[in-house]
Formats: structure tokens, C-alpha cells, sequence
């Protein structure tokens, strides 16, 4: 299965300027080369048969049918490949000439594609030999013995996927032709481009492929011509670029002598989604989208196992190519400035957190004091109370002290152990079974403490949960799963976790502050509800013991929600992403315990505090996730057993 994937590639030959021959046999060995790593779409740069720099040579009938000649040797001697190639080179209709793309496959010349905006200011003069596609007439034009579509509209379709390009100039402009043709359905854009070298130009460029391809939500391959062009006047050095939806999935090094091939995989399951999750693209698309497109058929490889180029990020929610200190910092502050505007606008200056020593009550924490500070106010505002239990170790309990009276903040504590024993007695349970009801009796109890605390001092209580255990259903119904306002409810615990480390080495707090701070990322992740412990005093009862590692259904949360894929496309990226360290059926079993888990549990998000969106999900039944309680995951789950 391809899992909506496509293999692309932009490749940048060697060229000799007006040597046709010489070019296409460049090409060919690249073709060739990309044919081995199983590319299956390929684009080159503008003007590549002849070169772009041949001037007033593009005006010679000569060199325009030795372009000619050459690119049907070209398409013969590629005829036993199966990869789709764009390739540019001047083509004479009537009495224009065009700087086109051409496309070819199979030993079959596809159609023409003439660049559209031609620049003809500063260092470049096309319109001194080329006629835009905007004056074309004819339709069709014949190119040897073949009849080809030609001109600015041309579509390649292959079942569900749509392929446009675009030339160089044409991208750069207020209306570039690859939006307009993303509109009509091209998920990727191919551009053939020859984009000189100027001292900062190629960060300009990085920026416009990357803009573009977020503004057409679509993929886009950019190759630009190298080294063998003229540096008469100009500088050519090869560059390409692969992006998706605004992201830049790989670049080529610059200043390399030699001939090179960019390779990645374009998600076009992934762009067709956004599409339709997207309103404003599709208002758009109903406006513009007036005028008849010529749709050409291609082929694709259909395959059973689909090697993928493209590494899969173990950590969607925070990617490896982010600086992920800047984006702690950055939802560090939107946690803080959704906070004050709350307690704002209900009129008060204080907050009651129950405070755990765990990792999740420890960034409500650190929230509730960096909004304090900003502020202005009074940390004593902060209460923050430690409720200690039968299962409550020592290392979680003195981290909780610790970081309590070292930022200064009102500290209680409220032992519950005998409170809940009067209440499971009064029950009519014997206290020593340790089932959900002995669990959730506890949390139950706090949760009351809290609230009533909150009731006295005129104070909101502030929730802890984060979005992991929303989407697992991990919280105690009327427990710790309800509170006054949430601030981590869209932050997985893979996140919290990076965001107290930073916390800890950027907060600037106290060096007693910190090491709890760092303490509490060594700890273990526990409920801490039951009473066995190890002989260090840690808590036996490992929450990823139980439910499987945060950082596989953090992976599957993601994929499954923002992304919208599907149960065997996730396993697929999950077992190139963690196959080094979780076995197949690690995988599987721990995606089908967060399925049935999702589903089974959507009645405690329906009822969640409210929360600000902080990250990319957010599971809050007031816009970000919709789902009936009695919705079923089975037809998921056995998605999952067929992998």
C-alpha cells in the first residue's frame, strides 16, 4: 500500500549551452538514477534540453528542431520507464516560440505546458525571444509524430491525483498559475525553473515555495538549472526544493559541483484532507474555477510495500525541525495569557491547584505563576494543595512541598487517606479490594476538597489533566476530569514534559525550584491511587505499564485527529518512525487499547471544563472534536488486525 504517498524528485543535470545531445544524455542517466530509487514523478529544470542561457541562439530554427530531435530521442530511449518527466525546452507554434514544460511517459510525449508570466526586467529579457501562453491559439500542436495538448490549462490526472506545473516566473507573480490549477485539482505543482544566485535571493525563494504551497494547500517541486549554464553575466548553481502544505520537506545544498537528484514523498491523502477540512478553499475554488481544464491521464505504480523516502517525525506535536525551546515558551505564554484573562474577567486574583508532584500539576503550576508575575500580583493568590493518599510516594510529595514553598505560593495540605476509608465504608466497601472503585473514591475526594477550598477563598480551581489523558479517557469521572478552567487540555504529555524541562532551564527560578522541576521529569507517570511501592518509595502503579508509552498514542492521537488517517497509514508511519524500538505487535496492540480507549470515553470530553486551544488539537466538544458518546471504534479496530 502507497498510503496516498507519491515519490517525487527534482533532479539538476550538467548542461552544455546549445549542445541539445550532450544535455538529454544528462538527463537520461538522471531519469534513470531516480527510476532505481523508485521515483515516480521527476521534474527538471527550464529550458533544460537547450539550456537557459543560449539568448539570441533560441531565435535559430536550427537549435529549435535539434530540441525537438533531442527530446524524442530522449522520450524513446526512456520508453521502458514508468516515470512521469517534466523537461523544458523552447517550442515553435506558428509564428510564437514558447518556453514550455514538456511531459512525457512511457515513450509517449504527454503535453506542452508555455510558461505563462515571462520577466523581462533586470537581468532577464524573455520576451525578447518568447510569447507567453497567454497568446496561444491552438490547442494542440504536433511535436514529431505525436499529437499533444498544449497550453496553461492542462491537468494530469491519475485516478484521485492531480499534477500542475508551473514555470519558474509564473510563481513569483501576484496570480501564480499553480494556485489556479491547485483550485481545479492539482495536488502537486511542478515548477521548471532557472532562478540565478543573488545574496539573499534564496532565502526569499525558500520562503515563496513555502508560502505558496500553504496558500494552494498542495505539494511542490522546484528545480532549478546548475552548473553548465553561461556566467557571462549570471551565476547558475542548481537548487530544488520539495514542500508540502507549507512545510519544507527537503532542500538541495547549494554550491555542489555535480550532478543531483532531491527525493521525498508528497502525502497526497494528507493534502486531499486538508482540502475538504478547509471551508475557504472550497468558497475559493466555486469562485474561480470557471474555465475548462484539459485533463491528460498518467500512470502510477500501483505496490504492496511502499518504500518511503520521507522520515516520519516520532514527535508530530513537536517536530525535531522546530526549535522546540521557542515553541515551549511561545504555549508556555498563550497558557498564561488565557489564564489571567479568566481570572480577569471573573473578578477574582486567586487559583487552587491541586498540586501532585506529578508533571501535569506541575506546568498548571508553573502557568498559574507566570501569569501571576506578569501581572503583577500576589503569588500568594496561587494555593496550591497537596493531598496525600494511600499511594502517594515520597519523592512525588516533596517535590510537590518543594516547589510549593520555593516560588513562595500559599501551600495547604489535606490528607485524604481516612476520608476516603469513612466513604468507602459508608458504602459498603471494604477497603482493601483495590478495584476502580477504590481509585476513583480518591480522586473523587480531592476533586470535592478543591472545589470547596476554591468556594471559600472566592478562588476558580485550576484542571491538570492534559490532552493524552482526555483523548485516553485516563481521569476519574467528576474526579480530576472536571475543574473550573484547563489550561494544559490540548497539550499531550509528550509536550508537557518538554515544556517542564524548559520551564526548568529558562524560568530563571530558584536552584531549588529547578531541581524539583527536573526531579519531576525523572519520575515516573503514576496515578499514585494504590498503595504498593518499591523500596526507593516510587509508586508501583506505572500508568504506561498499563496503557502502553505516551509517545505512540501522543503519534496516533495526532495522525488519527489532525490528520485524519487512517488506522493502517498510521501504523505504516508509526513503524517507520519507532520500528528500531516497538515490535509490530507493540504497535498494534497499543493503537487498538487507544481506539477502543477514544472511543468509549468521548462522554468525559463532552462534559470538559473550558479550555484555550493551546497546540494543534484540541478534543474540547465546543468546536474542536464533535463525536457522540455512543459512537463505536470496531470497524478501526479491525482496520488494525489487518495489518
Amino acid at each position: 500500500m502507497k498510503h496516498g504517498y507519491v515519490k517525487v524528485a527534482a533532479g539538476v543535470p550538467f548542461v552544455k549551452v546549445a549542445d541539445c545531445n550532450y544535455n538529454i544524455e544528462r538527463i537520461e542517466k538522471l531519469i534513470f538514477k531516480a527510476c532505481e530509487k523508485g521515483v515516480e514523478i521527476i521534474t527538471f529544470p527550464e529550458l533544460c534540453i537547450t539550456g537557459y542561457t543560449c539568448s539570441d541562439l533560441f531565435i535559430q530554427p536550427f537549435l529549435q528542431r535539434q530540441a525537438e530531435e533531442a527530446l524524442c530521442t530522449l522520450v524513446e530511449r526512456t520508453k521502458e520507464t514508468d516515470i512521469l518527466v517534466f523537461v523544458g525546452m523552447p517550442i515553435r507554434v506558428e509564428q510564437r516560440l514558447y518556453n514550455a514544460a514538456i511531459a512525457f511517459q512511457n515513450g509517449k510525449i504527454l503535453g506542452a505546458i508555455p510558461k505563462t508570466f515571462l520577466p523581462n526586467y533586470r537581468e532577464f529579457q524573455e520576451r525578447r525571444w518568447f510569447s507567453s501562453a497567454n497568446e496561444l491559439s491552438l490547442s494542440h500542436i504536433n511535436i514529431k509524430d505525436f499529437v499533444v495538448p498544449i497550453g496553461h490549462n492542462l491537468l494530469f490526472k491519475y485516478k484521485q491525483i492531480g499534477i500542475g506545473v508551473e514555470i519558474c516566473e509564473d510563481m513569483w507573480t501576484a496570480t501564480p498559475p499553480g494556485t489556479r490549477l491547485s483550485l481545479y485539482g492539482a495536488h502537486i505543482i511542478f515548477n521548471l525553473s532557472a532562478s540565478n544566485e543573488n545574496a539573499g535571493k534564496h532565502a526569499y525563494l525558500r520562503a515563496l515555495i513555502s508560502g505558496n504551497s500553504a496558500q494552494a494547500i498542495c505539494g511542490y517541486v522546484y528545480a532549478s538549472c546548475g552548473y553548465g549554464e553561461s556566467s557571462t553575466d549570471l551565476v547558475y548553481t542548481g537548487k530544488a526544493f520539495i514542500a508540502e502544505n507549507g512545510e519544507i520537506l527537503s532542500e538541495m545544498e547549494r554550491f555542489e559541483y555535480g550532478e543531483r537528484l532531491l527525493i521525498n514523498d508528497i502525502d497526497v491523502e494528507y493534502i486531499r484532507t486538508e482540502r475538504l477540512i478547509n471551508t475557504s478553499f472550497k468558497s475559493v475554488a466555486s469562485v474561480v474555477c470557471t474555465e475548462e481544464m484539459t485533463e491528460i491521464p498518467f500512470y502510477l505504480n500501483e505496490v504492496k510495500e511502499y518504500d518511503m523516502t520521507r522520515p516520519v517525525e516520532k514527535y508530530p506535536f513537536m517536530p525535531s525541525s522546530k526549535n522546540w525551546k521557542e515553541r515551549c515558551q511561545e504555549m508556555w505564554d498563550i497558557q498564561m495569557s488565557a489564564l489571567f484573562q479568566r481570572l480577569i474577567h471573573i473578578g477574582t486574583k486567586k487559583a487552587v491547584i491541586g498540586i501532585s508532584g506529578g508533571l501535569d500539576s506541575t506546568l498548571t503550576l508553573m502557568v498559574a505563576v507566570h501569569a501571576f508575575d506578569f501581572m503583577g500580583w500576589d503569588r500568594k493568590g496561587i494555593i496550591g494543595v497537596t493531598m496525600p493518599g494511600f499511594g502517594t510516594s515520597e519523592r512525588t510529595y516533596n517535590n510537590a512541598k518543594t516547589m510549593m514553598n520555593g516560588l513562595g505560593i500559599s501551600t495547604r495540605e489535606v490528607e485524604i487517606t481516612e476520608s476516603v476509608r469513612n466513604h468507602l465504608a459508608a458504602i459498603g466497601h471494604d477497603g482493601k479490594s483495590y478495584d476502580v472503585t477504590f481509585e476513583n473514591a480518591q480522586a473523587r475526594e480531592r476533586a470535592q476538597i478543591l472545589m470547596d477550598i476554591a468556594n471559600m477563598e472566592g478562588a476558580i480551581v485550576l484542571g491538570t489533566g492534559d490532552l493524552s489523558e482526555l483523548a485516553l479517557g485516563w481521569t476519574t469521572f467528576a474526579g480530576d476530569h472536571m475543574s473550573m478552567y484547563n489550561v494544559n487540555a490540548s497539550i499531550p504529555k509528550t509536550v508537557v514534559r518538554l515544556m517542564v524541562e524548559h520551564i526548568a532551564d529558562n524560568g530563571g527560578y530558584a536552584k531549588v525550584v529547578e531541581d524539583a522541576l527536573r526531579d519531576v521529569l525523572k519520575t515516573p507517570v503514576s496515578p499514585e491511587l494504590l498503595p504498593e511501592k518499591d523500596k526507593d518509595g516510587t509508586n508501583r502503579q506505572s500508568t504506561e505499564a498499563i496503557i502502553g508509552p505516551y509517545e505512540l498514542h501522543d503519534f496516533f492521537l495526532y495522525h488519527m485527529i489532525h490528520n485524519a488517517f487512517s488506522p493502517t497509514k498510521i501504523l505504516f508511519m508509526a513503524g517507520k518512525a519507532f520500528g528500531d524500538k516497538y515490535s509490530k505487535d507493540m504497535l498494534k496492540r497499543t493503537m487498538t487499547t487507544f481506539i477502543r480507549r477514544f472511543f468509549s470515553n468521548q462522554f468525559k470530553r463532552n462534559c470538559s471544563p473550558d479550555a484555550p486551544k493551546v497546540g494543534a488539537i484540541t478534543l474540547s466538544p465546543r468546536g474542536g472534536w464533535r463525536m457522540p458518546s455512543d459512537a463505536v471504534g470496531e470497524m478501526w479496530i479491525r482496520e488494525i488486525e489487518k495489518f
